[in-house]
């Protein structure tokens, strides 16, 4: 429940429903029609995602995390959407949508068995008809048996949330430089060994279970990541 009711406040935070300050835990209970546990659980799960400040005696603020004429990905959010006006535009052209089964080299690498069943989805995504990223990522089909092509083309952690319940409550995630290989180069319209910021990505749900693992190579100009840390001590 409180899962749900922080992707809705995340959701009214990214919309501009909420823009300076968020109502107070009386008003979200009432909104939500759930305890005031409840809803705290679910403001730390927010705050967790770098997109509150606390200030004693006053209550949650937004965190303005956007930075003018730049795009940013937030990080502490996982996998999720760039910040970007409302009017832009993020749209997926999918290159490849289909099942297979992770040899040694991928079952090693992420923890999974050899032979593991996948879908594999290949997505080219533009923000305002530019080249943002190239996607390849994995889905294992003993969380996720079945992957519609409409989601694919949209959103597919909506499509999981809504059908199976399933939402990332954590993940592992790498970036380095990355030189493009040469259909990766083709794809992005670049060219070979083309240097780019690259994310390799584990999603886990639930006890720490895996459902997604992908490689991203983000292209964007003026691209921005940020990251939320708390409760962090130094010697």
């Amino acid at each position: 429940m409180y899962h749900d009711i922080a992707d809705d406040i995340t959701k009214a935070i990214n919309d501009g429903t909420f823009t300076k300050k968020l109502p107070t835990e009386v008003q979200l209970m009432a909104r939500y029609n759930v305890s005031r546990n409840t809803i705290r659980k679910a403001i730390d799960l927010v705050y967790q995602k770098g997109l509150l400040r606390r200030v004693q005696g006053s209550g949650y603020f937004v965190n303005d995390i956007s930075l003018t004429h730049k795009t940013v990905i937030n990080l502490s959010v996982g996998a999720g959407q760039p910040l970007h006006s409302e009017d832009s535009q993020l749209v997926s052209k999918v290159v490849t949508f289909d099942k297979i089964k992770a040899d040694a080299a991928m079952a090693k690498r992420v923890g999974i068995a050899t032979d593991s069943e996948l879908y594999r989805v290949i997505r080219l995504r533009y923000l305002n008809g530019i080249p943002y990223c190239l996607e390849h990522a994995h889905y294992l089909r003993s969380e996720v048996p079945f992957l519609s092509a409409d989601s694919v083309r949209h959103s597919i952690f909506s499509f999981l949330r809504e059908n199976y319940g399933i939402s990332a409550n954590n993940s592992e995630d790498y970036i380095s430089l990355e030189k493009l290989a040469a259909d990766q180069a083709d794809l992005l319209k670049l060219p070979t060994e083309t240097p780019v910021l690259t994310m390799s990505q584990m999603n886990f749900y639930g006890n720490n279970i895996l459902f997604n693992f992908s490689t991203t190579h983000y292209v964007y100009p003026g691209l921005n990541f940020y990251f939320h840390s708390a409760n962090l001590t130094s010697n």
